[in-house]
């Protein structure tokens, strides 16, 4: 190796709300020699920096550019609203959007629900961030609602949720510039996908030389007439020999001597 080759390295991208840890763990177990790196980014940020060649590939919140990224969906979250744990809401185990016709909703610069139009009553502004309109519900001036991830990691004790059963969701894919398919990404994605260590990746896999033609000689060759066991004598053979046998030991019949006349 020269000085000016690169040691091979694998980038991967997360939005807050999704673990990586499960697959950078598979991955340093089937891969030890290629570090993988992790980069927490926001929703926003994330499509730019795959864009800009700064991560191999990176988990998302759909939609992206299908124009320029692959993506494999993964799986769609559950929609929460975020409540006082002495809100009114708590008393049911689950809500719609019509019961938050009254409420004040934070709807933050930074939310990755796909809304026709919010819920509720608009809040004097927007927050910037998911976690700056967290800190807005725990003062009681309004709630927010939000994948139940992101509900889960700005959790606080005074603090619960609800599932909104009619909301909009979002969709955590894996996603990559489509032209950057390398085979580390190749590598990455038979690790999402559950693949074997010993799966071929998706890859086709090379064929050994001659094998084809090896098969396709094995199959017009005649096949050969499967001669009987030792010891052992088809219907036909034991009466072959049993004519031959007959034939060896019949002996002429035994003429008498002649009488004398007297």
């Amino acid at each position: 190796m020269t000085g000016s080759e690169e040691t091979p390295s694998f980038r991967l991208a997360y939005v807050p709300g999704v673990t990586p840890a499960k697959w950078a763990r598979i991955w340093n177990e089937r891969l030890p020699d290629i570090p993988l790196t992790l980069h927490q980014v926001t929703a926003a940020e994330a499509p730019e920096l795959l864009r800009a060649g700064d991560a191999d590939a990176g988990f998302v919140r759909l939609p992206v550019d299908r124009t320029f990224f692959s993506a494999i969906p993964l799986y769609s979250e559950t929609t929460v609203v975020v409540v006082p744990k002495d809100h009114v809401i708590t008393a049911a185990e689950e809500v719609t959007v019509a019961d938050l016709a009254d409420e004040v909703l934070f709807h933050p610069l930074d939310d990755v629900l796909d809304w026709d139009a919010p819920p509720g009553e608009p809040a004097f502004e927007r927050p910037a961030t998911t976690e700056d309109a967290v800190e807005l519900v725990a003062a009681g001036v309004g709630l927010l609602v939000v994948p139940q991830s992101l509900a889960r990691l700005h959790h606080r004790r005074d603090l619960t949720y609800r599932p909104l059963t009619d909301a909009p969701q979002s969709t955590v894919a894996l996603s990559w510039p489509e032209e950057a398919t390398t085979e580390l990404v190749e590598d990455f994605i038979g690790i999402v996908r559950g693949r074997t260590v010993n799966s071929t990746r998706g890859r086709q896999a090379a064929q050994p030389p001659q094998s084809a033609q090896a098969a396709q000689g094995s199959q017009d060759k005649p096949k050969r007439a499967q001669k009987p066991a030792a010891g052992k004598a088809t219907p036909a053979g034991r009466t072959a020999r049993a004519r031959a046998t007959g034939a060896k030991s019949a002996k002429p019949a035994k003429r008498g001597k002649p009488r004398r006349r007297s």
